[in-house]
């Protein structure tokens, strides 16, 4: 059981909750019923029903006598229910599509014990429970497939909520609102002063919709403000899977963890963490810089930072079962997030890309905190040509989006598909520049001499073949010939007039 909350929050809010017309479809008022099905449906229904009456959550209660309010106790315990040999909340959710968050907790009166179920609101999907989606009418739970007209609206207002304006937390006071997200570094990264008195700081970050006012008084910390600010994601219980796991494997596997860090603060203080992490976890070698040799890592920083900065802005905010993960291995560093790409991988660079979750990426670029739209990955494929390493790969796991950075290896160890993937990287960072690849810029890019020219030339030949490349002017002599990415002239073609 979760207890989150202050015993003065719970208890006014049962006490607002009572107050409640009996006709209110967010609100279920029982004494000691803990069937696990009926509650599960309860779930699906209230959660449904909160998305349709624009409320940030819906709730249960039990120990109340459901046609006078009467507070009568209730002997219901979620935390030693079960469902079979399963705990009831690891059933519940189990069952629950998509996983939305809900939490259970203890209230103590003097008149008798309550249970409160917490439940957020459906998001971003009408809310199943065992494969039905279930809605209030009135005061009666009901499969929403019988009532059309209420599917229709609830769908309609789903497709128009964005994850960011959603509820993190409601009815907060204006100084749980300062405990609980990091106002200082909201200001400190817009090279603002703190403002004097509790009114401006509140009033300021409200005009970036960190919070909104409540309806019954105080404020409500949006999705926005938690994530970006949080203190502590774990609080907040729709984002408590959105920290940043890095992992550390020890070998090429999964078999044996070294070491494991969730980072638990903010996206806006907990970018740098994660990079710091993965910087002090990731090998050394000794480089030679001119005259001098000096230690470097593995991996550039600015493609680590681009890369998790990525996870965190394009990421599938709607699915709760998981969240942002780097992990590191020997040679390679895995950087996964929740959500397929909305643009084809072979399209990251010079393609603006599509974010779902366009407020939070807005927010992110004004904090300086991630790069202007569409160049962070130019950023990750320059920083690895730099330091010689393998191309970056683009991975597509069902539901998921993931980034693979490379060790270094030599070009003799590398593959026809690491070498091909390396050339149409190459010949589209080379276009975002206005330049083509040609053969020596090629030799350039894996630190080869003039005498390795005939390889890279039956690479660029592999490329074409491939459909990778297309050479800029067929015309032109072989030995001065340029070339460019295979969307590169097709575009040029659709700008002729």
């Amino acid at each position: 059981m979760t207890r989150a909350r202050s015993r003065e929050s719970l208890v006014g809010l049962v006490r607002e909750l009572l107050k409640q017309p009996k006709e209110a479809e967010w609100v279920e008022f029982k004494q000691n019923n803990g069937d696990g099905q009926e509650i599960g449906e309860y779930i699906s229904a209230l959660a449904n029903s909160a998305a349709l009456e624009e409320k940030a959550f819906a709730y249960v209660l039990w120990g109340i006598e459901n046609e006078t309010r009467k507070i009568l106790g209730t002997e219901f315990d979620p935390t030693t229910a079960k469902r079979g040999n399963e705990e009831l909340e690891s059933w519940l959710l189990r069952l629950l599509s998509p996983r939305i968050d809900f939490r259970f907790f203890e209230v103590t009166l003097p008149e008798g014990r309550v249970v409160l179920l917490e439940i957020a609101r459906a998001f971003p999907h009408p809310v199943k429970f065992s494969g039905e989606e279930y809605v209030r009418v009135g005061s009666y739970k009901k499969k929403l497939k019988d009532f059309p007209e209420k599917e229709r609206t609830l769908w309609r207002l789903l497709d128009k909520t964005p994850f960011e304006k959603g509820t993190a937390a409601e009815r907060v006071s204006d100084e749980d609102v300062l405990r609980l997200l990091d106002v200082p570094l909201y200001f400190d990264l817009q090279k603002l002063p703190l403002p004097d008195g509790h009114a401006a700081i509140l009033e300021t970050i409200a005009d970036d919709e960190l919070i909104v006012r409540a309806d019954s008084g105080g404020w409500s910390i949006t999705n926005l403000g938690a994530v970006l600010f949080g203190k502590d994601l774990t609080f907040f219980p729709g984002l408590r899977r959105r920290v940043v796991r890095v992992i550390h494997y020890k070998g090429k596997g999964k078999v044996e963890t070294d070491r494991e860090r969730p980072v638990q603060v903010e996206y806006a203080a907990g970018l740098n963490e994660a990079v710091k992490l993965v910087m002090a976890w990731v090998p050394s070698r000794e480089v030679l810089r001119g005259a001098f040799q000096r230690e470097e890592p593995d991996y550039p920083e600015t493609a680590i930072r681009e890369v998790i900065a990525n996870a965190l802005v394009h990421q599938d905010l709607g699915e709760t079962g998981a969240g942002p993960m780097v992990e590191i291995f020997d040679g390679r560093i895995e950087v996964t997030n929740p959500g397929e790409p909305l643009v084809p991988t072979d399209r990251f660079v010079n393609t603006p890309p599509k974010s779902r979750n366009d407020a939070l990426a807005s927010l992110m670029r004004r904090l300086d905190l991630c790069e202007e739209r569409g160049s962070g990955i130019d950023k990750v494929i320059g920083a690895t040509e730099a330091h010689r390493l393998l191309p970056p790969l683009f991975e597509v796991p069902p539901g998921f989006t993931r980034v693979v950075l490379f060790g270094p290896r030599p070009f003799s160890d590398l593959d026809r598909v690491e070498r091909l993937r390396a050339c149409y990287q190459h010949a589209c960072l080379r276009y975002t520049e206005g330049q083509p690849v040609t053969n020596p810029s090629l030799r350039e890019r894996f630190g080869l001499p003039e005498t390795m020219a005939a390889p890279i030339s039956r690479l660029i030949k592999d490329a074409v073949e491939a459909r990778l490349l297309v050479a800029r002017d067929a015309t032109t002599s072989r030995r001065m010939m340029e070339y460019v990415p295979y969307w590169a002239v097709s575009r040029a073609s659709s700008e002729e007039p």
